[in-house]
């Protein structure tokens, strides 16, 4: 948009006033905060509202991007940049006395998410916007978000993430768009003639869900979508008499939108967890189906007006709720509603872990969703009678919704979807050829790959400003908006000028890091050792543990020779672990002890540094990301779906040590085996120890001296004040035989770490395989990304708009 320095200013001083009957010297940075939040809003206004005259003007085709975790970061500069006001406004409130980094940190992150599915949902709907597709987002919005994470004597204590506490600025309360989620009760179905059944309800309760609207910015376009967030609220018909058990049911309803993920490991939270999905699922397609009916089409022209993605299996009731309302809202016959419920659809995998491929007990859907379940088994009867005159009866069994007494969510959204994809080309050959090889063979055609990407716009132009600048010296500025031209960087690979510009921007990053670690955790490290990053999610597969082996041998290898060559290192965890997983809760105490262990003592000189920031998050990312040399991707091959701090970190420069597992595959190849360090078993080295059975982890403890003096340390009183969780670590990695092949890889990772070490001491081989990583990256852009979505999937067209 365009906007004068001035008319921002006349504009800025007229909102706080407004708001809060001050003017710029009286204020103080919440005020300003909310006022300038408030103001940007306004300005996106005009276009939000005529995005959504447009869209239902020319009754475009939309999508609908269904997803449990929505982790969006800080929004301020994310939207100024996206309106290409960032550099007026920064310098208009600098001419107020004002700094909109101090601004920017009163901005609390949304606690919407955990992890790489939350945040691949955030770059995907800001992708949307920028490339003109017709997309909203639609959650829910958690009041506590996950939790915020704090160290106590090194242990993970979950507190509330209470984010909303001081509002939210950039969100819209529609309450006359709120729709009603019935729970529990009885159903029956009464026969009408020409064969359709109607179902009475009995005794339900009801939930109202209020949405959230929040202005999803095009970057420099005119495109402003939609990300649409529920809230549990209590029906006003629905209210009480009795005070107390007005607040009890209340607090039950409202307990739905409180918490992201909610403890699973006893059946009130399993239970909880299913009526959130139920919850946001039931909301935002009662939603949909309101707007179609808009357009004054028929019913079985759904698919040619929206696009419903279903982000991982926990939307996956998507499929019975949409054929509840096409059968017993629209009186549709069976076979009507399938087919449109199929071709609306559409579903993403994420994982080939057992325990993420969700599955509900029969009894709870059925007490929960007596409809729903209904349905479920009515999908499933027919699934089995078609699917018993193609295959086997054996393979029928295999990929049926209903089994054991269960409901499989992932087969549930495979069947009811007419779109499956992987999120890496790996992932997805592991979902053909192994995990749901028997569901390739039914559908083959359902099967693609789209690997994930980032917003290039938060990893690089927002969280490395001064990169970002370089680039644009270099290479001009319209890899901004076609990152792939970030490919013309690579004729510089071999010029020394740039490549000392590049180390610089690194050590000005380092120390920017340097100073933060100082201020929060009183800790000095120094910016000129080896930041050996690894940021993400805490679980076995991910192998932190692996990392943490490896900073010991480098510690026992100082012990005992002093001078022995290695250069210093500061060695950075940002991790979560889920409430109720022990084992990876014991991990996060043992990386607080070594680090407490390692951090006081002098006589390693400060060659070892251990940094574990508390409560990882977007906003942590963007100052650990650009500070980063080395990137820690060191998942058991075969069970990373694609992972994508490979690729944030890829972008600012650093170096990925890898296995061969998920989207780092593809990193190697458009880098090349030469800019990338890679180790460990292969995914199907993996499969073949899976086959034959023949993995003995105690044969490594037992064969290898260096790996048996760290795995000692864990029991022996080395590391105090972890000896319960050292033991049981211990005891998982020897005596349990390893599940993730940690001691398999240990030495081949030890080498790879060596090699790490030589090539960080040719500052120049170095800064090439960064400027070549940099050039490389734009291909993993989630602009990119939802195009082939678009077109493959979800048949949307992208508009080319002009800038505003």
């Amino acid at each position: 948009m365009e906007l004068s320095k001035r008319r921002f200013k006349e504009d800025f001083k007229r909102m706080l006033t407004e708001l809060y009957s001050m003017d710029a010297a009286q204020s103080e940075l919440p005020e300003q905060y909310v006022a300038l939040g408030n103001l940007v809003r306004s300005y996106a206004s005009k276009n939000w509202s005529e995005t959504k005259r447009l869209y239902l003007k020319r009754k475009r085709k939309q999508v609908y991007y269904f997803s449990m975790e929505f982790l969006l970061g800080r929004m301020l500069k994310s939207n100024l940049l996206n309106l290409g006001i960032l550099e007026t406004v920064r310098s208009g409130l600098k001419d107020l006395g004002i700094d909109l980094e101090a601004l920017q940190q009163v901005e609390q992150d949304p606690g919407l998410g955990n992890g790489g599915l939350g945040r691949l949902a955030a770059c995907f709907i800001d992708s949307m916007a920028t490339c003109r597709i017709p997309g909203n987002g639609n959650g829910i919005r958690f009041k506590y978000g996950l939790f915020k994470q704090k160290f106590v004597n090194g242990y993970q204590v979950e507190l509330p993430e209470n984010w909303l506490q001081n509002g939210n600025v950039w969100e819209v309360r529609r309450m006359n768009l709120a729709v009603t989620i019935q729970f529990y009760g009885n159903v029956w179905l009464e026969e009408k003639g020409e064969g359709y059944l109607v179902p009475h309800y009995e005794h339900t309760k009801k939930v109202l869900a209020v949405p959230y609207d929040t202005p999803v910015i095009g970057c420099r376009n005119q495109t402003v979508n939609t990300l649409r967030l529920w809230s549990a609220e209590m029906p006003p018909q629905e209210e009480i008499s009795d005070y107390r058990s007005y607040i009890q049911e209340r607090s039950q309803i409202e307990q739905i939108s409180e918490v992201l993920y909610p403890d699973d490991s006893n059946y009130e939270g399993r239970l909880l967890r299913l009526k959130q999905e139920y919850f946001f699922v039931s909301a935002g397609i009662q939603s949909i189906v309101r707007y179609y009916r808009k357009l004054r089409l028929p019913m079985t022209r759904l698919p040619e007006k929206a696009a419903i993605h279903i982000n991982d299996t926990h939307p996956a009731l998507c499929v019975p709720e949409l054929m509840r309302i096409l059968l017993d809202v629209e009186r549709m016959d069976w076979d009507h509603a399938w087919n449109v419920t199929v071709n609306v659809l559409s579903y993403t995998n994420h994982t080939i872990l057992s325990e993420a491929l969700e599955s509900w007990p029969v009894g709870m859907i059925r007490t929960l969703l007596p409809r729903i379940y209904q349905i479920i088994c009515e999908i499933d009867r027919r699934f089995v009678i078609k699917m018993s005159t193609l295959f086997d009866r054996d393979m029928v069994e295999r990929t049926r919704v209903l089994e054991s007494g269960h409901v499989r969510m992932a087969h549930l959204a495979i069947i009811g979807s007419h779109s499956v994809n992987g999120v890496a080309k790996l992932h997805t050959a592991i979902l053909k050829e192994k995990v749901l090889h028997d569901f390739y063979l039914m559908y083959p055609s359902r099967f693609s790959n789209k690997t994930n990407g980032i917003s290039q716009r938060r990893w690089l132009m927002l969280a490395n400003e001064p990169l970002r600048q370089m680039i644009g010296e270099k290479i001009g500025v319209d890899w901004e908006t076609t990152p792939t031209d970030l490919k013309m960087l690579e004729a510089f690979r071999n010029d020394r000028r740039t490549l000392d510009e590049l180390a610089k921007i690194k050590r000005l990053n380092k120390q920017r890091f340097a100073d933060y670690v100082k201020e929060t955790m009183d800790l000095t490290i120094s910016p000129d050792a080896i930041f050996d990053v690894q940021i993400k999610r805490l679980h076995a597969y991910k192998r932190q543990l692996l990392n943490l082996l490896h900073i010991l041998s480098l510690y026992f290898k100082l012990k005992k020779e002093p001078l022995a060559d290695i250069h210093p290192r500061v060695f950075i965890f940002g991790a979560k672990a889920a409430p109720s997983y022990t084992y990876a809760k014991e991990i996060i105490k043992l990386i607080n002890s070594v680090a407490d262990l390692m951090n006081h003592d002098t006589s390693i000189k400060d060659r070892l540094k251990i940094v574990f920031v508390e409560n990882y998050g977007v906003s942590l990312a963007e100052r650990i990301i650009p500070a980063a040399d080395v990137s820690e991707q060191i998942s058991l091959a075969s069970k990373e779906a694609s992972g994508t701090s490979n690729m944030k970190l890829m972008l600012n420069g650093a170096i990925t040590l890898a296995t061969l597992d998920g989207a780092n595959v593809e990193i190697r190849d458009r880098v090349g085996s030469e800019n990338i360090v890679t180790f460990g078993l292969t995914d199907r080295e993996v499969y073949q120890y899976y086959q034959n059975g023949s993995y003995q982890s105690r044969d490594f403890y037992e064969s290898d001296p260096v790996l048996r003096r760290v795995l000692d340390a864990l029991t022996d009183g080395t590391i105090t004040g972890a000896e319960a969780e050292g033991r049981n670590i211990f005891d998982s990695l020897v005596t349990y035989n390893d599940e993730y092949f940690v001691l398999r890889d240990f030495k081949d990772y030890l080498l790879a770490q060596k090699k790490i070490d030589r090539l960080y001491r040719d500052p120049h081989k170095w800064q090439r395989m960064a400027l070549i990583n940099i050039a490389n990256a734009g291909v993993f852009s989630s602009d990119d990304t939802v195009l082939q979505y678009a077109g493959d999937i979800w048949d949307v067209s992208a508009k080319t708009g002009r800038l505003l």
